[in-house]
Protein backbone atom coordinates (compact mmCIF):
# COMPACT_ATOMS: atom_id res chain seq x y z
CA UNK A 1 0.00 0.00 0.00
CA UNK A 2 1.34 3.32 -0.86
CA UNK A 3 2.35 5.55 1.95
CA UNK A 4 0.01 8.38 1.15
CA UNK A 5 -3.01 6.00 1.68
CA UNK A 6 -1.95 4.94 5.13
CA UNK A 7 -3.62 7.02 7.85
CA UNK A 8 -0.60 6.54 10.04
CA UNK A 9 1.56 8.46 7.65
CA UNK A 10 1.74 12.21 7.52
CA UNK A 11 1.44 12.27 3.77
CA UNK A 12 -2.06 10.84 4.13
CA UNK A 13 -3.12 13.70 6.33
CA UNK A 14 -1.48 16.21 4.04
CA UNK A 15 -3.51 14.71 1.12
CA UNK A 16 -6.69 14.80 3.16
CA UNK A 17 -6.02 18.42 4.08
CA UNK A 18 -5.27 19.23 0.47
CA UNK A 19 -8.56 17.62 -0.63
CA UNK A 20 -10.49 19.53 2.07
CA UNK A 21 -8.77 22.75 1.00
CA UNK A 22 -9.63 22.13 -2.62
CA UNK A 23 -13.25 21.28 -1.68
CA UNK A 24 -13.47 24.50 0.32
CA UNK A 25 -11.98 26.52 -2.53
CA UNK A 26 -14.38 24.97 -5.02
CA UNK A 27 -17.32 25.37 -2.65
CA UNK A 28 -16.34 28.89 -1.71
CA UNK A 29 -15.84 29.82 -5.33
CA UNK A 30 -19.27 28.41 -6.29
CA UNK A 31 -21.07 29.53 -3.15
CA UNK A 32 -20.50 33.28 -3.67
CA UNK A 33 -21.60 32.90 -7.27
CA UNK A 34 -24.70 31.01 -6.14
CA UNK A 35 -25.38 33.55 -3.41
CA UNK A 36 -24.76 36.38 -5.87
CA UNK A 37 -27.04 34.68 -8.37
CA UNK A 38 -29.75 34.30 -5.74
CA UNK A 39 -29.27 37.91 -4.66
CA UNK A 40 -29.40 39.06 -8.29
CA UNK A 41 -32.59 37.05 -8.83
CA UNK A 42 -34.09 38.52 -5.68
CA UNK A 43 -33.00 42.03 -6.77
CA UNK A 44 -34.61 41.46 -10.16
CA UNK A 45 -37.80 40.29 -8.47
CA UNK A 46 -37.77 43.34 -6.19
CA UNK A 47 -37.05 45.63 -9.16
CA UNK A 48 -39.91 44.04 -11.11
CA UNK A 49 -42.20 44.56 -8.08
CA UNK A 50 -41.04 48.19 -7.83
CA UNK A 51 -41.63 48.73 -11.55
CA UNK A 52 -45.09 47.15 -11.24
CA UNK A 53 -45.83 49.34 -8.20
CA UNK A 54 -44.70 52.45 -10.11
CA UNK A 55 -46.88 51.43 -13.07
CA UNK A 56 -49.85 50.83 -10.78
CA UNK A 57 -49.21 54.17 -9.05
CA UNK A 58 -49.11 56.00 -12.38
CA UNK A 59 -52.32 54.27 -13.43
CA UNK A 60 -53.95 55.16 -10.10
CA UNK A 61 -52.85 58.80 -10.46
CA UNK A 62 -54.20 58.88 -14.00
CA UNK A 63 -57.49 57.38 -12.82
CA UNK A 64 -57.61 59.88 -9.96
CA UNK A 65 -57.04 62.74 -12.41
CA UNK A 66 -59.79 61.33 -14.67
CA UNK A 67 -62.16 61.03 -11.72
CA UNK A 68 -61.38 64.57 -10.61
CA UNK A 69 -62.02 65.82 -14.14
CA UNK A 70 -65.29 63.87 -14.31
CA UNK A 71 -66.27 65.24 -10.90
CA UNK A 72 -65.53 68.80 -11.99
CA UNK A 73 -67.51 68.21 -15.20
CA UNK A 74 -70.40 66.70 -13.23
CA UNK A 75 -70.37 69.66 -10.82
CA UNK A 76 -70.36 72.09 -13.75
CA UNK A 77 -73.19 70.15 -15.41
CA UNK A 78 -75.16 70.15 -12.16
CA UNK A 79 -74.59 73.88 -11.74
CA UNK A 80 -75.70 74.51 -15.33
CA UNK A 81 -78.76 72.31 -14.83
CA UNK A 82 -79.61 74.16 -11.61
CA UNK A 83 -79.27 77.54 -13.32
CA UNK A 84 -81.38 76.31 -16.23
CA UNK A 85 -84.02 74.98 -13.83
CA UNK A 86 -84.07 78.29 -11.97
CA UNK A 87 -84.42 80.22 -15.24
CA UNK A 88 -87.17 77.87 -16.35
CA UNK A 89 -88.92 78.28 -12.98
CA UNK A 90 -88.74 82.06 -13.35
CA UNK A 91 -90.17 81.77 -16.88
CA UNK A 92 -92.96 79.51 -15.62
CA UNK A 93 -93.62 81.95 -12.80
CA UNK A 94 -93.86 84.88 -15.22
CA UNK A 95 -96.06 82.84 -17.56
CA UNK A 96 -98.32 81.76 -14.70
CA UNK A 97 -98.52 85.35 -13.48
CA UNK A 98 -99.49 86.56 -16.96
CA UNK A 99 -102.07 83.80 -17.31
CA UNK A 100 -103.47 84.62 -13.86
CA UNK A 101 -103.75 88.30 -14.74
CA UNK A 102 -105.41 87.41 -18.05
CA UNK A 103 -107.78 85.04 -16.29
CA UNK A 104 -108.61 87.69 -13.70
CA UNK A 105 -109.29 90.22 -16.45
CA UNK A 106 -111.54 87.74 -18.27
CA UNK A 107 -113.37 86.91 -15.06
CA UNK A 108 -113.75 90.59 -14.22
CA UNK A 109 -115.11 91.30 -17.72
CA UNK A 110 -117.45 88.31 -17.46
CA UNK A 111 -118.60 89.47 -14.02
CA UNK A 112 -119.16 92.99 -15.34
CA UNK A 113 -121.19 91.54 -18.26
CA UNK A 114 -123.24 89.47 -15.81
CA UNK A 115 -123.82 92.54 -13.65
CA UNK A 116 -124.87 94.57 -16.74
CA UNK A 117 -127.16 91.73 -17.84
CA UNK A 118 -128.63 91.53 -14.34
CA UNK A 119 -129.13 95.31 -14.28
CA UNK A 120 -130.79 95.17 -17.72
CA UNK A 121 -133.01 92.26 -16.64
CA UNK A 122 -133.89 94.10 -13.41
CA UNK A 123 -134.67 97.24 -15.39
CA UNK A 124 -136.78 95.19 -17.83
CA UNK A 125 -138.55 93.56 -14.89
CA UNK A 126 -139.17 96.98 -13.30
CA UNK A 127 -140.51 98.29 -16.61
CA UNK A 128 -142.66 95.19 -17.03
CA UNK A 129 -143.90 95.54 -13.46
CA UNK A 130 -144.57 99.24 -14.05
CA UNK A 131 -146.43 98.43 -17.27
CA UNK A 132 -148.43 95.71 -15.50
CA UNK A 133 -149.18 98.13 -12.68
CA UNK A 134 -150.19 100.82 -15.22
CA UNK A 135 -152.46 98.33 -16.98
CA UNK A 136 -153.98 97.32 -13.65
CA UNK A 137 -154.46 100.97 -12.69
CA UNK A 138 -155.96 101.79 -16.08
CA UNK A 139 -158.22 98.78 -15.75
CA UNK A 140 -159.32 99.92 -12.32
CA UNK A 141 -159.86 103.47 -13.53
CA UNK A 142 -161.78 102.33 -16.59
CA UNK A 143 -163.80 99.81 -14.67
CA UNK A 144 -164.59 102.53 -12.13
CA UNK A 145 -165.74 104.90 -14.90
CA UNK A 146 -167.71 102.21 -16.63
CA UNK A 147 -169.36 101.26 -13.39
CA UNK A 148 -170.13 104.92 -12.58
CA UNK A 149 -171.51 105.73 -15.97
CA UNK A 150 -173.36 103.04 -17.76
CA UNK A 151 -172.42 104.52 -21.05
CA UNK A 152 -169.27 106.28 -21.89
CA UNK A 153 -169.72 109.41 -23.99
CA UNK A 154 -166.59 108.61 -25.93
CA UNK A 155 -167.86 105.15 -26.78
CA UNK A 156 -171.26 106.56 -27.77
CA UNK A 157 -169.68 109.18 -30.02
CA UNK A 158 -167.35 106.49 -31.55
CA UNK A 159 -170.37 104.31 -32.29
CA UNK A 160 -172.14 107.22 -33.96
CA UNK A 161 -169.12 107.98 -36.11
CA UNK A 162 -168.84 104.33 -36.97
CA UNK A 163 -172.30 104.34 -38.54
CA UNK A 164 -171.44 107.32 -40.76
CA UNK A 165 -168.12 105.86 -41.77
CA UNK A 166 -169.65 102.54 -42.74
CA UNK A 167 -172.05 104.15 -45.25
Amino acid sequence: MPAFLNPAEAEFWVGVGLLIFLAIVIFVAKAPKAVAGMLDAKAQTIQADLDEAARIREEAERLLADLRAERAKAEADAKAMLEQAQAQARAYEAEAKAKLEESLKRRQAMTERKIADAERRALDEVRASAADLAVQMAEQVLSGRVAAAKSDPLVDRAIGQLASKLQ
